[in-house]
C-alpha cells in the first residue's frame, strides 16, 4: 500500500494499521486449536461403538512473544496521550491491537486450562447477558432448544433432504460464485482435513471431504460462508486506510458470525435443526466449564438426536485447544447465538432511525456493530469506502424492510397470552 497515497493525518493511522497486520501474520486462531483428522476417525469408529475414551490430543505451542511485544506497542501508540480523547481510528486499532495481544496469549496456553479465561474474554461465556434484553445466552440458547424439540419432529416429516457429494457441491457452488463475485475470484475446495463442515477466506471455500450436504447446507453456505464471511473479507480487500478490515480480529468475531447466521435468516436458509444445533453448543459451552468432560459432553449431543460423527465434532468444538477432563472449555462457539441476536437488534434499530447507510457499511470489511458507527465519519469523507459487493439479500431493501418492520411489531405479542380460540374466533 502506498501510504503517501493517503491523506497527511491519517497516515499515522495507516502505519500502525500495517504494523498490526505484520504482528498478527503469525497468529492462527483455529488452526493452532485444531484436531487431526485422522484422530476424529479413530475415535469416532470406537465412539459409535460405545467404546468410550478421552482423545489424547496433542498442540504445538507457538512463541508469540515477539508479537504480544509489538502489538502492546500498537495500542499505547494507537491511544494517544489523553484516552478520553482517542480519534475512532485510534480506538479501532487499539481495540483490534488488545483483542489480537489476548488471543496470542491464549494460543500461548494450548493444551492448559489456560486457554479458558482469555477465551471468555474474546467470545464472551453462556451466562453473559443479550444487549436490550433481561435474558443471557444461556437463556435463548435453552429457549431454541425447547422450541426445536417442540416443533421439530413435525417440521422434520415434511423436510426432503437431499445427500449431496462433496464434489458435486464444490462444482454448484463455484458456478453460483462465478455468476456473482466474478469468474475465478472465489475458488471452492474439497479438504479432507477439514474439522467444520465448512471454512470460508477471502478468495478460498472449503468443504469437508468424505461427508455430504443437503439442500440447507447448500443455501446456509452460500448465505453464511459466501456472502458474509467471504465477500467482507473481499470489500475488506479494497480498503486502503485499514487494510486490517480484510482479516477478522477476534474482537469483530461475534459481529461477523452473528452477521452471518442472521444472513441465513433473513435470505430463508436457516431451519429449526440449524438453531438447534447452535444453541446445543452453548449449553454443552456451560457444561464443560462446570465440570462435563469430553466423553458427557459428547453423551449430551447424542443424547439431543445427533450421529455419532456430528456429537463428536460438536464436543471437539467445545474442547479446542482445552484438557479434555473437564472445567475448561473453548468459548468461541459462544458468539453464534449472541452474535445474531446483537445484529438483529442492531438492524432493526437501524430501520427505525432510517440509517440504511449503518447497514450497508456492515459490510465494507471486517467489523464490529461498535465501529460502523464510531468510523462513520470516515465513511463519510470516503477515507474508509463503501462496500462494492452487498449480499443478494441486503439489495432488496424494502423487502428486508418489511422483514424486520413486522418481527418489530410481532415480538411485542406475548405468545403465553395467546389462546387457540381466541384466535380463531378472530378469522
Amino acid at each position: 500500500m502506498n501510504i503517501e497515497a493517503i491523506a497527511p493525518e491519517l497516515q499515522r493511522y495507516a502505519s500502525l494499521d500495517q504494523r498490526l497486520l505484520a504482528a498478527v501474520r503469525g497468529i492462527h486462531i483455529l488452526a493452532s486449536v485444531a484436531w487431526p483428522a485422522s484422530l476424529e476417525s479413530r475415535m469416532i469408529e470406537s465412539y459409535s461403538k460405545s467404546q468410550f475414551a478421552l482423545p489424547e490430543v496433542t498442540y504445538a505451542r507457538p512463541d508469540l512473544s515477539a508479537a504480544r511485544t509489538e502489538l502492546a506497542a500498537i495500542e499505547a501508540a494507537a491511544g494517544g496521550s489523553d484516552p478520553n480523547d482517542i480519534d475512532p481510528l485510534g480506538d479501532y486499532l487499539r481495540r483490534t491491537a488488545e483483542s489480537w495481544r489476548i488471543a496470542a496469549e491464549m494460543l500461548e496456553a494450548v493444551g492448559t486450562a489456560g486457554v479458558t479465561a482469555p477465551s471468555i474474554a474474546l467470545y464472551g461465556r453462556p451466562g453473559d447477558s443479550i444487549p436490550g434484553s433481561r435474558h443471557s445466552n444461556l437463556d435463548a440458547a435453552r429457549y431454541f432448544v425447547e422450541l426445536s424439540d417442540e416443533l421439530g419432529a413435525d417440521l422434520l416429516a415434511d423436510d426432503s433432504s437431499v445427500n449431496i457429494p462433496a464434489d458435486v457441491l464444490r462444482a454448484d457452488l463455484a458456478q453460483t460464485l462465478d455468476a456473482f463475485f466474478g469468474d475465478g475470484v472465489i475458488s471452492v475446495e474439497v479438504d479432507p482435513e477439514l474439522t467444520a463442515k465448512a471454512a470460508a477466506g477471502a478468495t478460498r471455500i472449503r468443504l469437508r471431504g468424505g461427508t455430504t450436504f443437503s439442500e440447507y447446507d447448500r443455501h446456509q453456505l452460500l448465505a453464511h460462508e459466501a456472502f458474509v464471511h467471504s465477500l467482507t473479507a473481499l470489500n475488506g480487500r479494497r480498503q486502503t486506510l485499514l487494510t486490517s478490515l480484510a482479516r477478522t480480529s477476534p474482537r469483530v468475531t461475534a459481529t461477523q458470525e452473528g452477521l452471518a447466521v442472521f444472513a441465513e435468516l433473513m435470505s430463508g436458509a436457516i431451519d429449526i435443526t440449524r438453531l438447534k444445533r447452535i444453541s446445543l453448543r452453548i449449553l454443552a459451552i456451560d457444561m464443560a466449564l462446570n465440570g462435563a468432560d469430553f466423553v458427557e459432553v459428547y453423551k449430551y449431543f447424542s443424547a439431543c438426536g445427533q450421529n455419532a460423527a456430528d456429537s463428536f465434532h460438536s464436543a471437539q468444538r467445545v474442547f479446542r485447544g482445552v484438557p479434555l477432563g473437564g472445567g475448561a472449555a473453548f468459548a468461541k462457539d459462544n458468539v453464534y447465538l449472541a452474535g445474531l441476536l446483537t445484529v438483529h437488534t442492531f438492524f432493526r434499530w437501524a430501520m427505525k432511525e432510517r440509517r440504511m447507510d449503518l447497514l450497508r457499511h456492515l459490510f465494507a470489511g471486517k467489523l464490529a456493530l461498535h465501529d460502523v458507527i464510531a468510523l462513520q465519519p470516515y465513511f463519510e469523507s470516503g477515507a474508509i469506502l463503501p462496500p462494492r459487493w452487498l449480499p443478494p439479500w441486503m439489495q432488496h431493501v424494502h423487502g428486508l424492510a418489511g422483514k424486520l418492520a413486522f418481527s418489530v411489531f410481532v415480538n411485542g405479542i406475548h405468545m403465553q397470552r395467546v389462546q387457540g380460540e381466541e384466535l380463531s374466533l378472530g378469522l
